[in-house]
């Protein structure tokens, strides 16, 4: 298996150098050269199996033998021991063929742990074989940042350099970052906002003269393939319990940096019968008006009541870009230009009508998402975080055909967001889990800087272990 850049400018790699790489040197993305084709009837084969059994099935291709598969087991078994329902991603059944998909249940309560946890172990593992050290660098608009230090703190060959927005992810999320101890744990506050952050990874990647010359950038945001790889199963291991591969299904998925529904996208090019792909997004909309207006315009960023979701560029996007123009790097190049020169760009109008054959788009503001939290809960007792309450009402405003399964993504746990929580009425905050039970009593450690590349380059730099 070999890997492409999305803007057609790089040799393809392997799998091994694109999850140490992260962003292609010509600036694109990397996808796999051709996506593993699985037939219906090995699909139904694989109903009953374990999560980690589905979960080496659908990702061993991916790999295509760079990895003896006994230790891809490892990895992935290694990766999943630390989440606290056994069923790994339950499903909570909610209304009529209406399904919630839980993806709360691993160490830091949200969905970037089923692909963190497996990249830090997935890491581990091909650092020790090249014996090599490197610098993680990432951008935070809450999960990820504490996902990928909890998935990357016990790696001896990592120093890692998190980035968040300063005062602008909730208290849970951020004492989740920056309690964690470790000599080679750092978080940055940034004076910015979330597309701040990510601009300045995207830069440092760039130009990685920054750093010591025996270092090296490696990726742990979704632009990563290996983050896509892993969230690929769980739109397997879902479908499966719902009646799949015979039934069709559709996913309700709340949408910020566009690489959650990019996976399920690609699951559906591995065969999974998907009827449709609902991007659920707040009201930092791009994708809805691109999908919906042909509006993929840059407008100003609204912080809202969900903040992982507080997202102005969808980098992701481009990747399903780039299938969508037949896979010509040079139409990608020149829609990144444009997009970077006038704020915006338009959709071919053939490009967009064949977009939609798959996916559909619904925007959910702060006053929807409390609504239908509060709702849920006075109609079942199930409590909702508000990004995966995004989910269920875009869900259910796309659910047009009843006799398929609507399955909506929940991406956090509701004790990360008390704010939200409280203001939809509910009585009190919910508690965290018994591991977190003592998160505020844990002493935090983090640097504030501008929003200013050199600043936060410096600090990097003063801060690589020998």
């Amino acid at each position: 298996m070999k890997y492409i850049s999305t803007r057609g400018a790089c040799p393809p790699q392997s799998f091994a150098d694109v999850v140490l790489t992260g962003l292609a040197s010509d600036g694109g993305l990397f996808v796999p050269e051709t996506v593993p084709q699985i037939g219906l009837e090995e699909i139904n084969s694989w109903r009953g199996l374990s999560y980690e059994e589905l979960a080496f099935r659908v990702m061993a291709p991916f790999v295509a033998g760079e990895i003896p598969d006994e230790a891809l087991k490892g990895i992935i078994n290694e990766a999943y021991s630390g989440f606290r329902h056994r069923a790994i991603a339950p499903l909570v059944q909610t209304s009529h063929n209406e399904w919630v998909l839980e993806l709360f249940h691993g160490p830091t309560l949200a969905f970037k742990d089923f692909a963190l946890q497996f990249l830090g172990h997935l890491l581990d593992y091909l650092l020790e074989q090249r014996q090599q050290k490197v610098v993680v660098m990432g951008a935070t608009s809450g999960d990820t940042g504490s996902a990928a230090i909890e998935g990357c703190r016990r790696c001896n060959n990592i120093d890692i350099f998190i980035l968040h927005p300063h005062q602008r992810v909730s208290e849970v999320q951020r004492r989740q970052m920056t309690t964690v101890p470790g000599d080679n744990v750092h978080n940055i506050a940034v004076e910015g906002n979330f597309d701040d952050c990510q601009n300045m990874v995207k830069a440092s990647f760039a130009d990685q003269s920054f750093l010591p010359r025996d270092r090296q950038l490696v990726a742990v945001n979704s632009i990563n393939w290996a983050r896509i790889m892993a969230q690929v199963v769980y739109y397997f291991w879902a479908a499966l319990s719902v009646g799949g591969p015979r039934q069709q299904v559709s996913f309700s998925v709340p949408t910020g940096n566009f690489g959650d529904i990019f996976a399920g996208y690609i699951a559906h090019k591995m065969g999974l019968p998907i009827k449709r792909l609902v991007i659920a997004t707040n009201s930092n909309d791009i994708l809805h008006r691109c999908l919906s207006a042909n509006d993929h315009s840059r407008h100003e960023l609204i912080h809202s009541l969900s903040p992982s979701m507080d997202i102005m560029v969808s980098s992701n996007f481009e990747r399903l870009l780039f299938d969508l123009h037949g896979r010509q790097g040079s139409e990608i190049q020149r829609l990144m230009s444009d997009f970077n020169t006038n704020g915006s760009f338009s959709l071919d109008p053939a490009v967009l009508v064949s977009a939609r054959e798959l996916f559909a788009s619904y925007r959910v503001d702060d006053g929807q998402t409390l609504n239908t939290i509060r709702a849920e809960y006075q109609a079942s007792e199930y409590l909702l975080d508000p990004h995966s309450a995004i989910a269920l009402e875009a869900g259910r405003q796309s659910h047009d055909d009843k006799s398929v399964p609507m399955i909506c993504l929940a991406t956090a746990h509701p004790a990360k967001f008390p704010e939200a929580v409280l203001k939809a009425g509910y009585p009190h905050e919910p508690p965290l889990p018994q591991h977190l039970a003592d998160l505020f009593e844990r002493e935090e450690r983090f640097d504030v800087r501008p929003n200013e590349l050199a600043a936060v380059q410096q600090l990097i730099t003063a801060n690589i272990s020998a």
